[in-house]
């Protein structure tokens, strides 16, 4: 028998409940999900509510003692297997994401090969959790051991689904925590569908929940339950706030990545060609939302004009479409006011200056689809507050290391940069100037399972992925022993 291949792969991982404790759980109010390209709706999942949100609690609290227990060398050979079959369903959850979410199917594939990637690293971090031993001067001997924090709360976001789930699940349940995933409403069945394949791969019944439903409701429910030791959020600053606030009370332990406006910085001797490729590369990945994309560029003015040019220039070809079309890169935004911040940001760069080099208005495909933009030029404080979230490139020139790192920097976010040099001495001396958590120097990409992944300032706290990324489920337990 053929397997099935793109959309149909898709549609046969879709799911219409959530998970409670690994079974599966409906409900008369439902939300529905759409298709960003088209508006079709994809199916329905269950708006659940205080009480279901509370029994995926006590089923994280209840399985907590067994998992924590485990043998890490258990939880690892589980998480090699999750990987496994997360391989062998790469078409069919590539398909699901690109229905729900709209991102192309092949950047789709990318992001499931990209989330499975803190499975596979996190499968050997869980091997790897190392204790010390340390003599002290009354003669005692102090070990200490890395303990899992408890049942822990993750709010994942839509535009990258798959990948912001693993790369909390990962690093939780190498080190033996229990968790409860509030999935976007607006892309929930990837998360089901991650859940269902954890579960074929061995992980025990509790061990996860994916509650769908009004995110107020249920992450109210979350911060303000005691069980609930650790939360992870990864989402709009606004919102990482008010968490962190409702988290206060129980003190539980908050790790935040919000929102970014990332400079990009081109200096004269750059390779402006490499600098045009990787700009694209970094802010056109699933059409400009990411909160680590290029917001604003800053070009050094003696080659400002021939690096839109280029841009502009490549910009234009960019093909755009649906997600399964043939060769498509950017396809449509996820929901109609996304539309809107982009065309407001567009009125507010024409009216302070700015000029549209490519682009600049809603796509003829109609719908959620908007033109990939370039402009030059304009007042660029607008995009130091303000994420486009969307496929709008703003350039502004520059004129001193001291002017450009002084734009960089003033801004409450401090996320991601990039910055474009030959000179090695240069790109390390404004990659440590620049007040950013991450810096990409001749790249647009920077985020690895490897790479410590994190924001400061308003972009929040805390790091995912490499080996600092388990640091966050883990508590330092110090036993003294007094030898004789």
């Amino acid at each position: 028998m053929t397997e099935p291949k793109g959309r149909e792969a898709g549609l046969q991982l879709l799911r219409e409940h959530a998970l409670i404790a690994g079974e599966p759980v409906t409900s008369a109010k439902r939300i529905a999900v759409d298709d960003p390209a088209t508006g079709e709706i994809l199916g329905h999942v269950p708006d659940l509510g205080v009480v279901e949100t509370e029994r995926a609690i006590q089923a994280a609290h209840d399985a907590f003692p067994e998992w924590s227990r485990s043998d890490p060398h258990r939880r690892s050979a589980f998480l090699r297997e999750w990987a496994r079959l997360i391989d062998e369903n790469t078409e069919g959850l590539g398909a699901l994401m690109a229905l729900e979410n709209g991102k192309p199917f092949e950047e789709a594939k990318g992001e499931v090969a990209y989330a499975n990637g803190f499975i596979k690293w996190f499968a050997g971090e869980a091997e790897r959790l190392l204790g010390e031993t340390q003599d002290t001067p009354l003669g005692h001997v102090i070990l200490t051991f890395r303990e899992a924090v408890g049942p822990c709360a993750f709010i994942t976001p839509w535009n990258f689904p798959a990948a912001m789930l693993t790369r909390k699940l990962g690093p939780a349940f190498a080190a033996g925590c229990t968790a409860v995933v509030k999935p976007a409403s607006q892309t929930p069945f990837t998360a089901t569908a991650l859940a269902e394949l954890a579960y074929r791969a061995g992980l025990p019944k509790g061990v996860l929940s994916v509650v769908t439903g009004d995110a107020a409701t249920i992450g109210g429910v979350l911060t303000a339950s005691p069980l609930i030791r650790k939360l992870s959020f990864t989402g709009s600053t606004p919102v990482g706030r008010l968490l962190a606030e409702q988290c206060a009370p129980t003190l539980k332990r908050v790790s935040m990545e919000l929102g970014g406006a990332a400079p990009l910085i081109v200096f004269a001797d750059a390779d402006l060609d490499l600098a045009v490729a990787e700009t694209i590369k970094g802010k056109f990945r699933n059409s400009g939302q990411t909160c680590v994309c290029p917001n604003r560029v800053y070009v050094e003015r003696s080659v400002a004009d021939e690096y839109a040019r280029k841009l502009a220039g490549a910009v234009a070809q960019i093909p755009v479409g649906a997600a399964f079309e043939p060769g498509v890169k950017v396809g449509p935004l996820i929901e109609d006011k996304a539309i809107a911040k982009v065309e407001d940001h567009l009125a507010k760069t024409a009216a302070a200056g700015g000029k549209v080099l490519t682009g600049g208005g809603r796509h003829a495909l109609g719908g959620r689809f908007f033109q990939p933009t370039v402009t030059l030029g304009g007042d660029d404080a607008l995009f130091r507050r303000e994420e486009t979230f969307g496929p709008l490139i703003p350039v502004f020139a520059f004129d001193s290391e001291d002017e450009v790192v002084g734009k960089a920097n003033d801004s409450e976010f401090g996320l991601a940069s990039y910055l474009f040099t030959r000179d090695l001495d240069r790109a390390l001396r404004i990659g440590r100037r620049v007040e950013a958590g991450m810096c990409g120097v001749n790249t647009g990409l920077i985020s690895t399972a490897v790479a410590p992944f994190g924001g400061v300032k308003q972009s929040g706290y805390g790091r995912e992925g490499s080996t600092h990324g388990i640091d966050e489920y883990v508590d330092i337990k110090q036993v003294t022993l007094n030898l004789r």
